[in-house]
């Protein structure tokens, strides 16, 4: 039997890799017999996000609810995976997210949880309920789809035996298996309890190219065959018979075995592992074009019952791929990479996901995601050196950057070499907003990363105290603490980021208050991170432990969350509002007691006299996924009388006049006296406000505008010298609160001072252009005139 699952993806309707009925049928609640009754799913009501609302299913024709009597999360995980997810976080009852409408198609539904579709689920049966729709069920999934998902909220379910769930590279060689990532190998795929094997009669770099896409590599090479069937027959594998594919693996010395290239001898006389069994083959074939994002994705021919398909004059197929830059070295990561493209990812949790952004002429900016499909998620994951694209994401769902559109209707076939060599058409402001800006979630290497570092103590899975591993010099591995001195958000991200738990929302010095396990000991100290690294064995540290404060209640912790902020500031705004200010000293009393003038103003003659301030306005918008909050909780927020305002960070805002070799001419700075939404995008709502000790924060989707005329909102240049300068500001200097990206809290601009005017030139986000136009910028000679070209 040859089953073709070729996937439309233009279609609202699709097939969901992984989760098919199967066709035996439940007694309680048979599926529907005729084509026009296959079930679907699809999650409704309002206020919810793309992945939680009320379940509906679609069944005889007509879309109906469940019943919340006797849910589960169970249940939960059931339906998040029948929608495209890879499981639930939670579920609601009593209508939450609203009353449905029609049938309760399903109630008293009982899951195990593993069950491939509801029909397998204990329940009344079908449309047999004594429930109302104040009853019903809603489910909140994991944000994360389940492989070659294409987003879509309807989902159709189709009746197939013959299904690959999961694939995996299995080494023969003892060296590469302790080696991550594992990059050459016997291709297996998940059967039953255990692993099977594919017949390489007719294997072509094609489904190698899938098979590394998945694995997260970008490209394939070419295999030593030899190297393989002399392993065959030396232990004595049959290439056909009913053997367990599940038995285990069992060591077998072969020191005279070739090596596994013939450009490489180094494999030579290393120990061979391979298993002690006749291959069960699964797939007799597959014929992939080499696009597909999934093996599933290509046509395959099963072997049939139960019986292994003959495989005569072949072999397990073998698969090497090439890994990309942040992976091939690894084992050595005092050499650090540097990687350059015309395209890059922003503002994602994990390595490998992020808002798709190009450049063009020398400029940064996103792609609309009007057609953005699999294929040309897959061609950019590939250009940065991942796998093949694990989702296409729309809607923003990385947040939305507030640069140039460049990109809009990309359409590849998947074989592209980069995104610039597919079809697509130029964006006008009326085609495209942000709102609609690509994102994408490629596969990457399995890196074993995780199984290094843990954190315990916590209320929930998302916080607690951090251990890392250790092994002595017996080989005998342990837990060890890290030092909380000098930790921070930076040194957290990557703990978040190692563990899979999203973004940092703490690095926490201290974690007395956490219940603590028989982990006493301190292992590591000095942590440095720049924040993007992908594990904290990647960061600096001390050689030797230095730490003050040695008891476990000093060790470091964090707090990780799904979500996070991204502030970044209006570039063009402070360059069209800059103005130069000279104020008397009698009305600065408020700001010289909040220290916003320069360190002069002390010896100056109060009150008589003037200062000149650099004046400008500062439009900070929030285009994360998360509001941004002060770090401080209200309680201990500082009241400034002078002012008549609470005081929630230290330091918001950084404002340096810089000279052109670097240093600092003047600075001012702004404590966050008063965070809250000035304005916001249609359709959002203002939830902070300052006025009578209120709630401070920016939403997601709003901005605070600090204005011109605002005390504070300044540099004091009043011992400035005439000439050429760079206006630096800096936002969340001190990383107090949690950002998904810091690399764009920074913008600079030229400044041409004559003594009596100024100009702003150049104004740009610090990560808005590319390397070259940076350089060009720094050495801007500044403007000569008022005439900006």
């Amino acid at each position: 039997m040859r089953i073709s699952t070729w996937c439309h993806w233009d279609v609202a309707v699709v097939l969901l890799l992984g989760v098919w009925l199967p066709s035996s049928l439940s007694q309680t609640t048979p599926s529907p017999q005729n084509q026009s009754d296959k079930l679907r799913f699809r999650l409704m009501g309002y206020p919810r996000k793309h992945y939680e609302g009320r379940v509906e299913v679609f069944y005889k024709g007509e879309w109906g609810t469940i019943c919340d009597d006797d849910f589960s999360l169970e249940n939960a995980n059931v339906l998040c995976r029948h929608l495209g997810f890879i499981s639930a976080t939670g579920w609601t009852h009593s209508a939450k997210y609203g009353k449905g409408t029609g049938k309760i198609w399903l109630d008293n539904m009982q899951c195990s949880g593993s069950e491939k579709s509801v029909e397998l689920c204990k329940s009344r049966g079908w449309g047999n309920s004594d429930c109302t729709h104040d009853e019903d069920a809603g489910v909140v999934c994991k944000d994360e789809r389940l492989p070659g998902f294409v987003d879509s909220n309807v989902i159709e379910m189709q009746v197939e035996e013959d299904r690959v769930e999961a694939v995996r590279l299995r080494s023969v060689v003892s060296v590469a298996k302790k080696r991550m990532p594992i990059m050459e190998g016997i291709v297996e795929v998940k059967y039953k309890d255990g692993w099977a094997q594919i017949c390489d009669l007719g294997w072509t770099p094609k489904n190698s190219r899938v098979i590394c896409g998945q694995m997260g590599f970008p490209f394939e090479r070419k295999v030593n065959k030899n190297f393989y069937k002399r392993i065959k027959r030396a232990t004595g594998a049959k290439p056909k018979g009913n053997g367990s594919a599940g038995s285990r693996q069992k060591p077998i010395p072969k020191p005279k075995l070739s090596p596994m290239s013939p450009k490489n001898n180094s494999w030579a006389g290393k120990r061979l592992f391979t298993e002690r069994q006749k291959n069960f083959y699964r797939i007799r074939s597959a014929a992939c074009l080499g696009t597909e994002v999934h093996l599933s994705a290509c046509p395959l021919e099963f072997s049939k019952g139960n019986g292994s398909a003959p495989c005569e004059g072949g072999m397990p197929a073998v698969v090497s791929c090439v890994p990309g830059p942040l992976f091939s070295h690894v084992n050595n990561r005092k050499k650090k990479l540097k990687i350059t493209s015309t395209v890059r990812l922003k503002g994602g949790a994990k390595i490998g996901e992020g808002r798709v952004e190009v450049l063009k002429n020398n400029e940064w900016g996103t792609v609309c995601d009007d057609h953005w499909n699999l294929q040309a998620a897959s061609v950019v994951c590939r250009d940065l050196g991942f796998g093949s694209a694990k989702e296409a994401l729309r809607g923003a769902r990385m947040g939305q950057n507030v640069g140039p559109i460049h990109l809009n209707e990309v359409q590849c076939s998947g074989l592209e070499r980069t995104i610039w060599n597919c079809r697509y058409k130029n964006v006008t402001s009326e085609t495209c907003k942000h709102e609609k800006d690509a994102s994408v979630r490629c596969n990457v290497p399995y890196m074993e990363y995780e199984k290094a570092v843990r954190i315990t103590g916590g209320r929930t899975r998302y916080e607690g105290r951090v251990e890392v591993m250790t092994t002595d010099g017996n080989g005998t591995q342990g837990w060890g603490l890290v030092c909380g001195e000098g930790w921070s958000t930076r040194e957290a991200m990557v703990v978040c980021r190692q563990l899979g738990l999203g973004y940092a929302n703490h690095g926490l010095q201290e974690t007395w208050y956490w219940d603590g396990s028989n982990v006493t000991e301190m292992v590591i100290s000095g942590v440095k991170c720049s924040g993007d690294e992908m594990a904290l064995s990647h960061c600096q540290r001390h050689k030797a432990v230095s730490c003050q404060k040695v008891a476990a209640r000093f060790s470091a912790g964090v707090i990780c969350s799904e979500t996070a902020s991204d502030l970044v500031l209006n570039a063009s705004l402070v360059q069209q509002t800059v103005y130069i200010e000279d104020r008397p000293l009698h009305m600065l009393t408020c700001a010289a007691e909040e220290d916003c003038l320069s360190k002069s103003a002390a010896q100056a003659n109060w009150p008589y006299g003037h200062r000149r301030l650099l004046r400008f306005s500062s439009q900070i918008h929030n285009i994360g996924r998360a509001d941004f909050r002060p770090k401080a909780g209200r309680h201990s927020w500082v009241w400034h009388a002078c002012h008549a305002h609470y005081h929630s960070m230290d330091i918001f805002t950084h404002y340096d006049l810089l000279s052109v070799n670097g240093t600092k001419a003047a600075e001012g700075h702004k404590a966050s006296f008063c965070l809250e939404d000035s304005d916001c995008q249609e359709g959002v709502s203002k939830r902070y406000e300052c006025a009578n000790f209120g709630e401070q924060g920016i939403t997601v989707g709003c901005w605070d505008l600090y204005r011109h005329d605002i005390d504070c909102q300044w540099i004091d240049i009043t011992d400035v010298k005439p000439g050429n300068y760079i206006l630096q500001i800096m936002i969340n200097p001190n990383f107090e609160v949690a950002e998904s990206d810091f690399t764009n809290n920074a913008m600079k601009c030229n400044c041409k001072y004559d003594g009596h005017r100024i100009w702003l030139h150049n104004c740009h986000i610090g990560d808005a252009f590319s390397e070259e136009a940076e350089r060009r910028f720094e050495k801007y000679p500044g403007q000569l005139n008022n005439q900006i070209s």
